[in-house]
């Protein structure tokens, strides 16, 4: 019993099981903000500009109480696309600081050597200038 406590703590407390949560934490409170932009924002200006019709009421009788709400389904779609748009400007943003830091990058200096590298680097050179001054070894005579 012991040993699967600790399996599922070093399981839970890994990295991107953390990141993941957070993630996810993050994404459904970033839902319920689009949600509210979509229904209390863009919804109330489209009801104004099709002459006070609210787009997620909008349904159709089939039978009885049963309805077709098809309103409804257009406002999920409109969440959907500012999610998308608003996702699309948060990765363009991105992109443009890493495009931004990798320039910065490219106008560094080398980095310094450290004297091993050095040492290295001559012992290499002094194996490949003695490999060129011996003849190519044949098949022996």
């Amino acid at each position: 019993m012991r040993s699967f406590l600790e399996e599922f703590r070093k399981f839970v407390l890994r990295g991107n099981v953390v990141d993941l949560a957070v993630g996810i934490v993050i994404g459904a409170a970033f839902g319920k903000i689009v949600d509210s932009l979509v229904a209390d924002v863009f919804m109330p200006i489209i009801g104004v500009l099709t002459g006070g019709l609210n787009v997620a009421a909008l349904a159709l009788p089939l039978y009885g109480d049963a309805q077709l709400r098809y309103g409804a389904f257009l406002q999920t779609v409109l969440n959907f696309v500012v999610i998308g748009f608003c996702l699309f400007l948060v990765v363009k943003g991105m992109n443009r600081l890493r495009d931004h830091f990798d320039w910065l990058e490219a106008d560094k200096p080398p980095t310094v050597t450290t004297p091993t590298e050095k040492l290295l680097a001559e012992i290499r050179d002094l194996l490949r200038d003695r490999a060129a001054d011996r003849p190519p070894a044949g098949p022996p005579a």
